[in-house]
């Protein structure tokens, strides 16, 4: 173990469905760089991860959600898989939670479907960031200039597109919160509150109008079992 990370903590949010790879194998690195780091989902207990193709291991939860405090921890890990960004992004406190980090400039790491999140947080707007390659037009959609590389760092935010992906992300994502916060992250918050229009919601694709709603919701339409299938020939 180093003392790279030395009493930096770090938050990774999680549920059900999240690619186990993704949280397990960050999750080990970062702790053997000296960082503590706690898993933090709207559940209690345990989550069920999802291996590949199948139902994986039972992930220990360190905290619920509703207790988790941004301010407690100094960097933010979103791992992938379909379902764990797809049932997160549609609970308000934990968009929340990822729009936070942004708000006082720290590090945050997001890999495969993971920036789902940061879509429906909108704090993709002006950055340049990667992913799996299916997220590509909801980024961009939501003012984010998207490319595929291994891994992709913008003052602080570290996003990669997949498994493969991990040794690169896991190296820069712990080099960015060895520099701690990013003055610029809380700019580019700044700049998408500023810009964020009326009649237009926070869903990429989806506008509003005053007595009617029409367009296109980059949400996917699949949850449960079907969303499985689509992770399986994902990956």
């Amino acid at each position: 173990m180093s003392d790279t990370l030395k009493n930096r903590r770090v938050a990774i949010l999680a549920t059900d469905g999240v690619e186990q790879v993704e949280l397990i194998e960050p999750k080990k690195a970062l702790e053997e760089a000296g960082a503590k780091v706690e898993v933090i989902s709207p559940k209690d207990g345990k989550i069920k991860g999802w291996d590949h193709t199948d139902w994986g291991k039972a992930i220990p939860v360190d905290v619920n959600l509703k207790s988790a405090n941004p301010e407690s921890y100094d960097a933010l890990l979103l791992p992938g898989g379909v379902m764990n960004p797809d049932h997160l992004r549609m609970q308000p406190s934990a968009v929340q939670f990822v729009r936070s980090f942004f708000k006082s400039g720290k590090p945050v790491g997001a890999i495969c479907h993971g920036p789902w999140l940061l879509v429906e947080a909108d704090v993709v707007r002006g950055r340049k960031l990667t992913s799996w390659p299916s997220l590509q037009t909801d980024i961009r959609n939501a003012g984010g200039d998207w490319t595929d590389q291994e891994v992709v760092t913008d003052q602080g935010l570290v996003t990669s597109r997949k498994p493969a992906d991990i040794p690169a992300f896991v190296k820069k994502i712990i080099e960015e919160i060895a520099e701690g916060k990013h003055a610029p992250q809380h700019v580019y918050a700044s700049i998408n509150r500023r810009e964020k229009k009326p009649g237009r919601s926070s869903l990429p694709g989806f506008f509003f109008s005053d007595s009617n709603q029409s367009g296109r919701s980059s949400r996917p339409l699949y949850s449960g079992s079907a969303a499985a299938q689509v992770h399986d020939q994902a990956h």
